[in-house]
């Protein structure tokens, strides 16, 4: 047997050992195969560490519960066995190493910026999705696979896509909002690699450091045929309204449109994304942030649609809440985005709003 630490297990392994609370319950017996809702059921209880038989060891005889019934199933579970979705996840990788190539050679200026290329190779991510429901699927499912600065820049495209299509924008200016998800932190090329993906508190130095990649970005976009819009983007999607962004403290009207869309799309998907020094945070920990803080800061004709439609791509999702038990996502309420209702594993239909103690720790 092999000893994995909590945070380090992924769906298929098998444990070895049974896995008890640190009061004694057992959470888990010996030969169960381990899921998403599994693992964040261990996080929940503050498990550590947990005994797994190797892969090469491994028989059908020897897993108590080597398939689940449909019926128990997550809904991302489900996702994630789809054929959409492993299509999605390979094609989603290509497009990710094409702009790591494209963003080394503009920094190299070893090519032109070719914007319909760049496009191009985007496009199939949203266009082979026909709803925002089922684009939001694949992006959601994505988050534990990969979580580059590369990948970043693709979800906060096709994000930001969404919120235009939401607000009724123009084909022409779709492309051009894409194009700035795209390229928004194209100046993270500059900063050292080591201080990106430093697991530790960046140091106030580190920090002002990572702090120039806006104005990176428009360097090394300078010399390009661009959209000025595009330009005003990556330079300004750090600004906020009340002033307290960077780099120039910018406030309300002197911030870009295009910037403020993009402002939303980036703390989203940088939240509920893993990063090297912290798991991602629960969706409905982020949406429940924007609802306390977000309209000093972000523009509440953006970030209002946005809440409102972003918080739907999540019904039908199975959760765990902070008491330990688990359900399904059944109605939104619009009064209160991040405290929907919940069909529980017990039959019990759950108002969040109206119970205060308790809330959605994670999506399973």
């Amino acid at each position: 047997m092999t000893k994995v630490a909590t945070r380090d297990l992924s769906a298929g392994m098998v444990t070895a050992a049974p896995v008890y609370s640190k009061t004694g319950q057992l959470l888990f017996p010996a030969r169960t195969i381990i899921t998403s809702q599994r693992i964040s059921y261990l996080e929940f209880y503050g498990i550590e560490s947990v005994q797994i038989i190797p892969e090469r060891e491994i028989s059908d005889a020897s897993v108590e519960d080597s398939a689940q019934d449909n019926d128990t199933e997550s809904y991302a579970q489900k996702v994630k066995r789809s054929r959409k979705f492993h299509m999605f996840k390979v094609d989603y990788s290509k497009k990710t190493r094409f702009l790591e190539n494209a963003f080394q050679n503009l920094m190299n200026k070893t090519e032109v910026l070719d914007s319909d290329a760049l496009l191009g190779q985007i496009s199939s991510l949203y266009s082979n999705h026909l709803t925002s429901l089922s684009v939001f699927d694949m992006l959601h499912n994505m988050r534990q696979i990969d979580d580059t600065t590369y990948a970043h820049c693709i979800n906060v495209a096709i994000i930001s896509r969404m919120m235009g299509k939401w607000l009724d924008f123009s084909d022409e200016d779709l492309e051009i909002l894409t194009l700035a998800g795209l390229l928004h932190d194209i100046g993270k090329c500059r900063i050292d690699p080591d201080i990106l993906t430093k697991p530790d508190t960046l140091t106030p130095a580190e920090f002002e450091q990572v702090k120039q990649h806006p104005r990176y970005g428009m360097e090394i976009l300078a010399d390009f045929n661009l959209d000025q819009r595009v330009r005003s983007a990556v330079l300004m999607h750090h600004e906020r309204c009340d002033g307290s962004g960077y780099p120039s403290g910018l406030k309300g009207n002197e911030i870009s449109d295009f910037a403020k869309i993009i402002a939303i799309a980036d703390v989203y998907d940088a939240m509920t994304c893993n990063r090297c020094y912290r798991k991602g945070i629960c969706p409905f920990e982020v949406i429940a942030t924007f609802e306390r803080k977000g309209f000093e800061r972000y523009e509440s004709q953006y970030l209002l649609p946005f809440l409102s439609r972003i918080i739907d791509t999540y019904i039908g999702n199975s959760v765990l809440l902070n008491d330990g038990s688990s359900g399904k996502i059944i109605l939104i309420n619009k009064q209160y985005l991040s405290r929907p209702v919940v069909s529980t594993a017990a039959n019990k239909y759950l108002d969040l709003s109206r119970h205060p103690e308790l809330y959605i720790q994670s999506i399973i």
